[in-house]
């Protein structure tokens, strides 16, 4: 399981470090594909197939389908860890996401997001107001936190 943020730098070459905890998990591939907000996804190759094959199984006469299968198919690259535990981001990827010379790396539970410094602050400072969250997340059933 991916948990957790981890601030890494980009050398020129685009190659992102790995955090330690996630590299076990990462070791034998990756998948990275654009995400929903302006963000990466960073998955096993075993989470990434059971993705695909979610994807596939939906009907391509869906627009809405046909355009996931594109922002997930189309922007997928297949990555390694290097000998120092490196992997490397296409240039269309790292536009993508506003990745310049940092990143950071968000554990999400079964894949794990690459953020722009910038972008991961916006986006984690909407989801840090406390008391908000309780209403929001509300209807959610997370039966885990309930008596």
């Amino acid at each position: 399981m991916f948990l957790g943020h981890y601030t890494h730098s980009i050398d020129d070459k685009g190659r992102l470090t790995i955090p330690a905890k996630f590299r076990v998990e990462l070791a034998a591939g990756a998948v990275v594909s654009c995400g929903f907000d302006r963000q990466l996804n960073l998955y096993t190759i075993g989470t990434f197939e059971r993705l695909a094959q979610k994807v596939q199984a939906l009907s391509i006469t869906r627009p809405e389908i046909r355009a996931l299968s594109r922002l997930l198919f189309a922007s997928a690259s297949d990555v390694i860890l290097d000998k120092s535990n490196r992997i490397n981001i296409p240039s269309s990827l790292r536009s993508y996401a506003g990745l310049e010379s940092e990143a950071v790396v968000v554990g999400a539970g079964d894949h794990a997001e690459v953020w722009s410094p910038s972008g991961w602050q916006e986006k984690f400072g909407g989801v840090s107001d406390f008391a908000a969250n309780a209403e929001r997340f509300a209807e959610l059933d997370l039966g885990v936190w309930s008596g």
